[in-house]
């Protein structure tokens, strides 16, 4: 079997996506040993981005200039404002669609069109391209980023002709899938779908990342670590988990001398929450470290690991941190609203709690530091949800939908 994964991140550090769709490459690799793996990576800067530790038989790697002339830039002031359509955007899909109307989609079986960032240009560079009758598209988030929950993005009429576009890329692809159910569900109704979305989990897989970088961890001082490393943003909050620790603390001494908390934020936030909690020397507020730093830390130091999804009332996208966290068997709690779809998969409710309930989440965080400061055992929050054999079943599925 041959496949052809076309993919836009494949970054180490500073991006979940490069994360998961890393992970995705070492997955269909386990699932398929013998088949033919080439990517076409079609990144927007230079990075290094460790590439001979995927497990493919070849990459294409190409630098797009998203550069956009001064004339389009010019033009494009008026021209959507007239016409509701942005000729920057147009832009940047030829340039991609330069490079994906190249490939010779005959010689594949599946072909993966992966999406990244917030714009998923990869997607919606190929309207109208006959790879799509070959591919099956994939989703990580809504698009247009209005329809993304959470999002304070206020809508435009330009969003709806961005709508559009995509629902004709969606019409013409062979299938199509995003990585989480609900989402799934959406996104056939929001793109007038004719044809079943399929799920197709985040994965995390360690044998694609070099985690040899542990100059800057930081060592925990105490018997139980409690940490989130992570951005705030799309309706997630931080202040609650540490009000509702700060609580815990005030209240007991034995977990004011034995727990910590680190938060590690990529946020314009940190500011305002070190000023905030400046005077609990549990509560440490640090900036994010690169992915090998990062997961070192979060392996080797922390005890108790926290997850928040987006919200308030509703959160449709697998958080890529889940799958990361579930490889470890940590002890986790999720801050979730009270549609979410992490709430699917979690397999006892001490792992979960409302987001929006401090209570509840000093009731189950409580939990876990006592079951933490008696016991080192491993925990699987998500059952079997994240395993290769879990994987391979939705993978299957979706690959005997597109053979059809």
């Amino acid at each position: 079997m041959k496949f052809l994964i076309i993919e836009q991140d494949l970054r180490v550090s500073g991006s979940s996506q490069g994360i998961i769709s890393r992970s995705f490459l070492a997955k269909l690799r386990k699932s398929y040993p013998k088949s033919v793996i080439d990517v076409l990576y079609l990144k927007h800067s230079n990075s290094d981005d460790d590439l001979h530790l995927l497990p493919v038989d070849n990459i294409e790697t190409h630098v797009v200039n998203i550069k956009i002339p001064f004339f389009v830039k010019w033009v494009n002031k008026l021209y959507w404002r007239l016409f509701h359509v942005s000729l920057n955007d147009e832009h940047i899909h030829k340039v991609y669609a330069s490079y994906i109307k190249k490939v010779k989609y005959n010689l594949y079986n599946h072909i993966f069109i992966r999406s990244a960032g917030i714009d998923h240009e990869i997607i919606l560079a190929t309207h109208n391209l006959p790879i799509l009758k070959k591919a099956i598209v994939n989703f990580h988030d809504p698009h247009p980023l209005p329809w993304y929950v959470g999002s304070n993005m206020a809508f435009s009429k330009l969003y709806l002709f961005r709508l559009k576009k995509i629902i004709e890329v969606v019409q013409q692809a062979k299938t199509c899938s995003s990585s989480a159910y609900f989402m799934s569900r959406d996104l056939e109704h929001l793109y007038i779908s004719r044809k079943q979305f399929y799920t197709l989990p985040h994965q995390y897989d360690p044998n694609v990342f070099d985690l040899s970088d542990k100059e800057h961890i930081l060592k925990k001082t105490k018997k139980v670590a409690i940490s989130y490393h992570g951005a705030i943003m799309f309706g997630r909050n931080a202040d609650i988990i540490l009000d509702a620790y700060k609580e815990l603390i005030n209240e007991n001494e034995i977990y004011k001398e034995h727990t910590e908390f680190i938060m590690r934020l990529k946020s314009g936030e940190n500011p305002r929450l070190r000023n905030k909690y400046i005077s609990i020397a549990n509560i440490q507020i640090l900036d994010t470290l690169n992915f090998s730093n990062s997961s070192n830390e979060q392996i080797h130091e922390t005890d108790i690991a926290i997850i928040l999804e987006n919200g308030p009332l509703y959160c449709n996208i697998l958080v890529g941190k889940a799958p990361f966290l579930a490889a470890y068997k940590k002890p986790i709690l999720v801050l979730s609203p009270k549609r979410s779809e992490l709430r699917n998969y979690i397999i006892d409710q001490k792992y979960i709690a409302a987001m929006d309930s401090k209570e509840e989440i000093k009731l189950k965080l409580e939990h876990l530091i006592i079951n933490r400061l008696s016991s080192d055992e491993e925990m699987s929050p998500f059952g079997e949800y994240f395993s290769d054999r879990s994987f391979k079943k939705s993978l299957d599925e979706i690959l005997q939908a597109n053979a059809k």
